[in-house]
């Protein structure tokens, strides 16, 4: 079975595709849904690539834990995981808030990455839209959490979003366990060591030694995200008028600009 026993009561789902010669890719879905997001890509990659998806903790078939549920905490998981399964290197790519992640994981443990993907990554908010973010906690927090998550949730989705995606989305938040949409929530954005606001999200961000290649729909964010790479392989990609689903609305050319940038660098 792809199951990862990590110790300390974490198992984490995985699956386990392709043998191609390029590096191994590994790929981390967002917050409130499970490596099932990755249904459109991995078979358009698994011809060169070896190709790692992953359930986080606290998400689809791993592991829930009471506590423990934030991004520097999956980021160690992963570290984990790629020990377990011997690979020394990957190039790590996440949306929303697996950005997050594996830019941490790339942070914390820089032997193990080659280079990231991030894609709408959840860093990078301004104090105006942070304002509202305590509030979002305790919403997620109270009795109506999957409510609250999934009026969260119609800020990731616009008049480009299929129909498909929007519902695939909201029955993955259904099935949520709400402490961990809360916890994940609150590190990504309101702890004193998150990293999901300016100017926490520079200091942090300025950190990545690695190559970046990042998606954006919004071209003032996509604008800041390029002041701050450091490797001249970096590249930033601004789909504007996407959503911030915008490698599930638009698969083949997110693949194709993925696979050219691996290739290049």
């Amino acid at each position: 079975m792809p199951y990862a026993d990590l110790g300390q009561d974490i198992r984490l789902f995985y699956t386990d595709d392709g043998q191609g010669v390029g590096p191994p890719l590994l790929l981390v879905h967002g917050w409130g849904t499970d490596s099932h997001q990755w249904a459109w890509h991995i078979d358009a990659l698994v011809d060169k690539y070896r190709v790692i998806a992953v359930d986080l903790r606290g998400h689809g078939y791993s592991s829930v834990p009471a506590e423990g549920n934030t991004p520097r905490q999956m980021a160690d998981d992963l570290a984990a995981l790629l020990d377990v399964l011997d690979i020394p290197q990957v190039v790590a790519i996440g949306h929303s808030m697996g950005g997050q992640i594996v830019s941490i994981l790339a942070v914390e443990h820089p032997e193990k990455v080659r280079k990231i993907v991030a894609i709408d990554p959840g860093y990078g908010m301004t104090a105006d839209i942070a304002r509202g973010f305590p509030e979002t906690v305790a919403a997620l927090r109270g009795p109506h959490a999957h409510a609250a998550a999934l009026q969260l949730d119609e800020w990731c989705t616009n008049a480009a979003t299929p129909t498909v995606i929007r519902r695939w989305h909201k029955r993955r938040l259904y099935g949520m366990r709400p402490h961990v949409l809360a916890q994940a929530f609150e590190a990504m954005f309101t702890q004193p060591d998150s990293i999901g606001v300016r100017p926490a999200s520079d200091d942090y961000l300025m950190r990545r030694e690695c190559p970046v290649l990042s998606f954006w729909g919004d071209p003032e964010r996509a604008a800041w995200e390029a002041a701050l790479c450091k490797h001249p392989s970096s590249k930033v990609v601004c789909w504007e008028g996407s959503s911030h689903r915008l490698h599930e609305e638009r698969p083949a050319e997110f693949v194709t600009v993925l696979r050219r940038w691996l290739r290049a660098t």
